[in-house]
């Protein structure tokens, strides 16, 4: 392996409230205020702020040399903004260090790209690389949607609004026999793909601190060693942020295998580049091709949309908030706008996934509910309740 390109993915959602109609119409009549503080200020004292100093401190021991890439949700910048001003400080100074680049994705974490219209999805992009600008003076360059969630009209729409490259899962059905430590170019548009290793991702994301796994416990040399002996020009480690400290506890060892991997690594021979580093140091060596109605992503075993529109239920909420856009747009109402768009968050339909094993047991994690059943029920209800709203601002405005 020449070199290894790591992103983490840093999200919270605004929570709903266990629903019942009191209050105004506004933001906090639907969203838990007190548990979203409760749990973001949690979260960056567990993860956010530990982790972000382990990586400061990484850049600097090795002169550098280590880089990599983040892209924070423009909820939990907005959480930063609102909760702890050092949180939102150290995303700052790793965006100053020029050794971390920051991607783009949909503001709110949402599920907009599998809208028929693209104007949602358009329009949060847009907001996400505005208050990636201005909060953390970061232009970015390349692309990531929520989840991962990708096919050929998501890459050519990617392209279309000025990014050169565009991150999805490296799922084995659509790959073959090749192999995702490449490269490549999506069908249909020249941006650049680069796909995610899931074995060397899960090792760290996933299995780390599971002792019925053969590889426990997984040191940093370990691990390197497994990169380094691996076929092909880039390794693409893609994880959630909160693996470190929150998915796996500090009393795992998670945090000293995170301050001994990059010189490990290094010793190997292997480098570290940014995703724009990878694109612009590797030719595509060949094409990712994904029609628009075999969408892939990083979920689960399947890797598609089964983890927010597997069931039923999900189906039905994800439909409603579908039919409500016109109507919703047309209320000119821009907290009733801002309420729509965190309803389209994908947490929300995530909770209310009834795959079980240890899908399910990720699909719980954060959930204030107690079954993906109460998950759908109080989801529903808040949608009744908010479409009755818009309905009767419309008819005010008649």
């Amino acid at each position: 392996m020449r070199s290894i390109c790591f992103y983490f993915e840093v999200h919270q959602p605004y929570r709903l409230k266990w629903f019942w109609p009191e209050g105004s119409g506004g933001f906090g009549r639907y969203f838990d205020e007190e548990l979203n503080k409760e749990i973001f200020l949690r979260v960056a004292n567990k993860c956010y702020l530990p982790a972000n100093n382990t990586l400061l401190k990484l850049i600097d021991e090795t002169n550098g040399r280590f880089k990599f890439s983040m892209s924070v949700t423009g909820t939990l910048l907005s959480q930063c903004e609102k909760w702890d001003d050092d949180t939102l400080q150290s995303f700052r100074d790793l965006a100053d260090t020029g050794c971390v680049e920051f991607i783009d994705e949909t503001y709110y974490h949402s599920l907009a790209s599998l809208f028929e219209s693209k104007t949602e999805f358009v329009e949060e992009v847009r907001e996400h690389r505005d208050i990636t600008s201005e909060l953390l003076g970061f232009e970015p360059e390349v692309f990531r949607n929520t989840e991962l969630l990708y096919n050929n009209s998501v890459a050519s729409l990617a392209q279309e609004m000025g990014y050169k490259a565009i991150l999805t899962e490296g799922v084995d059905r659509l790959l073959g026999m090749r192999s995702p430590n490449h490269v490549y170019k999506a069908a249909g548009s020249n941006i650049a793909v680069l796909l995610r290793n899931f074995k060397l991702s899960d090792d760290i994301g996933y299995r780390f601190s599971s002792r019925l796994w053969e590889e426990h416990p997984l040191t940093a040399d370990k691990w390197a060693r497994w990169v380094s002996s691996a076929m092909g020009d880039t390794a693409n480690i893609f994880m959630d942020y909160e693996t470190f400290g929150e998915h796996q506890w500090e009393d795992t060892g998670i945090f000293e295998f995170l301050k001994a991997m990059p010189g490990e690594v290094l010793d190997k021979g292997v480098q570290f580049f940014t995703p724009s580093m990878t694109v612009d140091r590797y030719a595509p060596v060949g094409e990712i091709d994904v029609g628009d109605f075999s969408t892939i992503s990083w979920a689960d075993i399947e890797r598609d949309t089964s983890a927010w529109l597997g069931n039923d239920m999900q189906r039905r909420c994800f439909e409603e908030m579908k039919l409500l856009e016109p109507y919703v747009r047309s209320t000119a109402d821009p907290e009733l706008i801002r309420i729509w768009k965190h309803l389209l968050t994908s947490d929300h339909y995530y909770y209310m996934s009834t795959k079980w094993l240890g899908d399910g047991d990720v699909h719980s994690y954060f959930s204030i509910h107690t079954t993906p059943y109460d998950a759908a029920v109080n989801f529903m209800a808040v949608v009744m309740d908010f479409k009755t709203r818009v309905f009767e601002k419309l008819g005010r405005m008649e």
